[in-house]
């Protein structure tokens, strides 16, 4: 498994999580052991999915104020997915790149969203990116 399969169903999870409102650590390891047994990716996924589960409310704040269009809770539930697991790895994953985390998820969004998606997540990516880098 590469990190790109394991980007892919770690958003998937996120997407699961956001519709069923349920955070739950039971559910993260059910789907953890499901999908990631036996991968040389299983920490790096533990390690993101905690990241962004753990700090979901400043990651929520973060994308509400760069977001000029569309706050939380009125985006796609996929993008929000998406956008939530790239700033999980861009704010609290230092040894990702953050150009890496961007392209990942534009390349996700390309494959599970809409066009216009794809140009909102680099967008918003890129500007949080650009002040995070700023600070």
């Amino acid at each position: 498994m590469t990190r790109t399969e394991a980007r892919e169903l770690l958003m998937q999870l996120l997407f699961q999580m956001e519709i069923q409102q349920d955070y739950s650590d039971k559910i993260k390891q059910q789907y953890l052991e499901e999908h990631f047994a036996g991968s040389g990716q299983t920490p790096f996924a533990k390690e993101l999915l905690q990241a962004v589960t753990e700090n979901l409310s400043q990651i929520d704040e973060t994308i509400n104020r760069y977001s000029t269009k569309r706050d939380t809770s009125r985006m796609a539930k996929v993008d929000l997915a998406i956008v939530r697991l790239a700033l999980g790895e861009v704010l609290y994953m230092d040894q990702i790149p953050d150009p890496v985390a961007i392209n990942e998820a534009v390349d996700m969004a390309k494959k599970y969203s809409a066009d216009e998606s794809r140009k909102f997540i680099n967008g918003i990516l890129g500007q949080i990116v650009k002040n995070k880098n700023a600070e």
